[in-house]
C-alpha cells in the first residue's frame, strides 16, 4: 500500500474535515492494518479471511475497508492511480436494534446513585440527567464547561463529532438540577481546583475522564441489581426512543443527538415499533386467540 500521502491525508481528516484526534488515530490503526495484509497478499479479496484471522468483528471489518477506501478516495484526488479502490466493498453488516434505558431502569439508576455527601449525590444525579436526558455522547458530557450553560436561555452548547456545536434546550427538571448543583454543590467538589472550568467534576476536584463514568455506572448499576453495568450508550438510545415515542418528529431528534445523517435516527423507528409490537402481543385480546380456523 502507497503510505506517501499518509500524513497530508491524516492532516485533511483532522484540520480540513474536523474529525478527532481520536478518530484520526483509527483511522491510521485500519491504514496500518491493510498495509501490513498487502506486504504479504497483492490479492484483494484474501483481504477479509486475513481480517478473520487478525480476531475482526463483521462490522469492525466494514469499519477497516470505510477507512481504506477514504484514503484511497483522497489518493485518487491528489491524481494516483488505486484500482484497489473498485474491488474493496465492506461486508454486509447486520444492523441490531440499540437497547435502550427504560424509565424503570432510569428510575433505578437514580435512585442507587445516592451516596454520602449531597455534594457527589447531586453530581451523580445530574451526570445521569445529561446523559438520559439531553441524549449526549460521555465525550460531550465530560467536555461540558460552565460557560457552555445560559441560565438565561436555558441551554447548554454540545461539542458533537467534528467540532460540531449544538445548543440543546434544557427541560424544567434538568434546568433546576443543573442550577442546585451550581449554587450549591459544586464548590464543595472543587478542592484546590479553583480556576477548574468543568461543568461536572469528580471526586478529585477534577474534569471527570470517561473511565471516570464508566466507574460511577458500574458502581451504581451493581447498587441498582443489574446483572451488568449500563453501558453509557444506553442512555442516548433511550432518550431518542422515548422523545419519538412522545411524538418527537425525527428532525428534532436528530438536530438535538447531533446525527449527521437522518437515516441513523431512523434506526429508532424500529425500536419503537419493536415496543409496540411486544405490547400488542402481551395485552391485546386477539393475542390471546390461537386458532382462527372455527
Amino acid at each position: 500500500m502507497d503510505h506517501s500521502l499518509w500524513i497530508d491525508f491524516f492532516d485533511d481528516l483532522q484540520n480540513v474535515r474536523g474529525r478527532s484526534k481520536n478518530t484520526v488515530m483509527a483511522y491510521r490503526r485500519d491504514l496500518e492494518l491493510y498495509k501490513k495484509f498487502t506486504e504479504k497478499s497483492k490479492r484483494v479479496i484474501e483481504f477479509f479471511d486475513f481480517m478473520k484471522k487478525e480476531g475482526l468483528s463483521t462490522r469492525s471489518q466494514a469499519r477497516v475497508i470505510s477507512s481504506v477506501r477514504t484514503y484511497l478516495k483522497f489518493c485518487e484526488s491528489k491524481g494516483m492511480k488505486c484500482p484497489d479502490l473498485r474491488e474493496l466493498r465492506p461486508p454486509k453488516v447486520k444492523t441490531g436494534l440499540p437497547k435502550a434505558v427504560s424509565v424503570e431502569e432510569f428510575e433505578k439508576l437514580f435512585r442507587a446513585c445516592a451516596v454520602e455527601g449531597e455534594a457527589r449525590t447531586a453530581r451523580n444525579q445530574l451526570t445521569l440527567l445529561f446523559l438520559y436526558g439531553l441524549g449526549c455522547r460521555v465525550s460531550e458530557l465530560i467536555g461540558l464547561s460552565l460557560h457552555d450553560f445560559s441560565p438565561t436561555e436555558r441551554w447548554v452548547k454540545v461539542l458533537g463529532k467534528g467540532s460540531k456545536e449544538r445548543l440543546i434546550p434544557l427541560t424544567d427538571t434538568l434546568y433546576n438540577a443543573l442550577e442546585e448543583y451550581l449554587k450549591n454543590h459544586r464548590s464543595e467538589l472543587m478542592m484546590d481546583n479553583k480556576s477548574n472550568a468543568a461543568l461536572l467534576l469528580n471526586d478529585r476536584g477534577h474534569r471527570p475522564s470517561r473511565v471516570d463514568i464508566w466507574r460511577w455506572l458500574a458502581s451504581w448499576s451493581a447498587k441498582a441489581g443489574f446483572d451488568e453495568p449500563v453501558h453509557p450508550h444506553r442512555f442516548r438510545h433511550g432518550c431518542a426512543t422515548a422523545l419519538l415515542e412522545g411524538g418527537a418528529d425525527l428532525r428534532s431528534i436528530q438536530v438535538m443527538l447531533g446525527h449527521a445523517s437522518i437515516q441513523t435516527t431512523q434506526v429508532y423507528t424500529a425500536v419503537t415499533t419493536n415496543t409496540a409490537t411486544k405490547a400488542i402481543d402481551e395485552h391485546h385480546p386477539l393475542s390471546k386467540i390461537k386458532d382462527f380456523s372455527g
